[in-house]
């Protein structure tokens, strides 16, 4: 049987979430906070004796859900009808306050039995920090509440997306892919100073860093996986590099069949834009049996290298082809250091433009071509 879902207190009948919400008693009620201040029109009766929760629990925490248990004294325990829940990012000081119109923090189910499931895409969101509290609740006969104390305050964090999160940007992201066009080479632009720190301080390898956080807010891979950024979409005149770039006048250029080979496993990383008319994917290009291989494995869809919509290496007449997605701005993370001697380093002719960068960029969280339903 499926557990029981929470829904905002505020909501009304005609809410889209309403499908989905299951053995549930919506209330339309105002809550007293964590101290036990109740306004005027609380709706809330004197307090009597119910059994506080105490020791929460929270467990099978994904990025929209999460289950809760605690324990509670036996006296007064059958007098028990409803859960009230208030649930807060961990930034937001004051408990009363909405995170934005329309979903409070409150919380209100039946009364049911213990682990119970918290599930709403509407006011959970990936990797964020929250704060929780329960109080136990008694309905009367004239729709007053009588209720415990508030628990203990517990933190948690949600999760990242899942692989199965991922797909799902994954096969929205294979909608815009676009036609394929043929590339030859991988490309990194960077500041001088960087390759001259590379050939003397890493002996002329490039070395692997952690992924920043630009990109989706729940991305597995964002301030986790260890690798180094290439370019590798071409100009649709030239079939060359554009010669302009956001992140330096100095160019590392490696043939593709160095990094992109049989020898080596792809994976989908991530689906987002900027505000912009155009969007970006992010692919991971792992050696096969590598740590960065490993960690991708458990987290990314994996891509199969000859037949995918964004990038692809395959073998015609002996020789390694490959082609990428024309559509969308490819992203690419090389797992292992890259030593400078497999390719070549020179100066770009373009200009640096810097609205470009992708640095720490946020997803616009209302485009509906880039997120799904699931906290932003």
């Amino acid at each position: 049987m499926e557990p029981p879902r929470l829904a905002p207190t505020m909501s009304s009948p005609t809410s889209p979430c309403e499908e989905v919400i299951k053995n549930l008693s919506l209330e339309a009620i105002q809550l007293c906070d964590r101290d036990g201040n109740k306004s005027q029109d609380s709706g809330i009766a004197e307090m009597e004796e119910l059994p506080v929760p105490h020791n929460i629990k929270i467990s099978n925490i994904t990025c929209d859900s999460f289950k809760i248990s605690w324990d509670m004294d036996s006296k007064s325990k059958d007098r028990i009808t409803h859960y009230f829940i208030d649930l807060n990012k961990k930034e937001n000081k004051n408990s009363n306050k909405f995170k934005h119109k329309d979903v409070p923090t409150k919380l209100v189910a039946k009364a049911v039995p213990l682990p119970m499931t918290v599930r709403g895409h509407w006011f959970l969101s990936p990797r964020t920090e929250y704060t929780v509290a329960v109080q136990t609740a008694s309905k009367q006969v004239d729709g007053d509440y009588v209720v415990s104390e508030w628990s203990e305050i517990i933190e948690f964090c949600t999760a990242d997306y899942s692989k199965v999160h991922l797909t799902q940007l994954l096969e929205k992201a294979e909608v815009i892919a676009g036609r394929m066009l043929k590339l030859s080479v991988f490309y990194r632009n960077q500041h001088k100073e960087y390759f001259d720190y590379t050939r003397e301080h890493h002996g002329n390898a490039m070395q692997p860093s952690v992924k920043d956080n630009s990109g989706s807010h729940g991305s597995p891979i964002s301030g986790k996986l260890e690798g180094i950024f290439f370019s590798c979409n071409t100009e649709f005149n030239t079939g060359k590099p554009p010669q302009d770039s956001p992140y330096g006048r100095y160019r590392f250029e490696i043939a593709a069949e160095k990094l992109f080979n049989p020898n080596t496993n792809l994976y989908f990383g991530d689906f987002y834009c900027m505000y912009t008319a155009y969007h970006y994917v992010i692919l991971v290009i792992a050696p096969v049996g590598s740590p960065g291989d490993e960690f991708c494995k458990q987290r990314l869809p994996q891509l199969n290298i000859k037949d995918n919509k964004f990038l692809t290496c395959d073998e015609e007449d002996g020789v390694l082809v490959y082609h990428h997605a024309q559509d969308v701005i490819l992203e690419v993370i090389y797992t292992d250091p890259v030593d400078l001697s497999l390719g070549t380093v020179a100066e770009i002719t373009g200009h640096q433009l810097m609205s470009l960068s992708t640095a720490n960029a946020k997803k616009d969280p209302s485009c509906k071509t880039c997120n799904i339903s699931v906290g932003r």
